[in-house]
């Protein structure tokens, strides 16, 4: 179990790392776009949508890492009260009955959508606008695979605590 949860945890690391760069690289692109809208008043389509796509990209790969870094916003007021198993408890809870059946929904109810994108060759509704829309799409039930994955990597953690007192 151990070596299982080294290479999920491992897997959303070389995620969050393979990401981490490309919010460099949307500040980069967006001050691109505010020099050639205001200085030189002429549009970037194809930059101002190569922000969006890096901003989908980012956001839809690193949920996984946020969540193995417990990056994510916790509005339970209890939780930091709580003694280590206490919280193991209400996250391993919240894992199971919450993260992997949204993971799983998500998954399921994507594949259409993105398989539609796929046939369809989609690319952007401007005309100047970059193609390969469906690749961004594909990221959905991408997502939801890194995300039910590292779901799994929080159940042995927090059943390690629960079990063995250490995790």
């Amino acid at each position: 179990m151990r070596r299982l949860l080294g290479f999920l945890d491992s897997l959303a690391d070389k995620t969050g790392l393979f990401v981490a760069p490309m919010t460099l690289a949307m500040m980069f692109l967006t001050c691109i776009v505010v020099v050639a809208r205001y200085l030189f008043r002429t549009g970037a389509t194809p930059l101002q949508e190569s922000v969006m796509y890096l901003h989908g990209v980012v956001f839809m790969l690193a949920i996984a890492w946020t969540l193995k870094v417990q990056g994510h916003v916790r509005v339970d007021i209890l939780y930091h009260k709580f003694s280590p198993r206490a919280r193991a408890i209400v996250d391993l809870l919240g894992t199971v009955f919450f993260l992997t059946p949204v993971c799983v929904f998500i998954f399921w109810t994507s594949l259409d959508y993105v398989s539609l994108s796929w046939s369809m060759g989609e690319s952007s509704a401007t005309p100047d606008g970059l193609p390969g829309v469906y690749l961004l799409k594909t990221l959905i039930p991408v997502t939801a695979v890194l995300l039910f994955l590292q779901g799994v990597a929080e159940i042995i953690r927090n059943l390690a605590v629960l079990l063995d007192g250490d995790g």
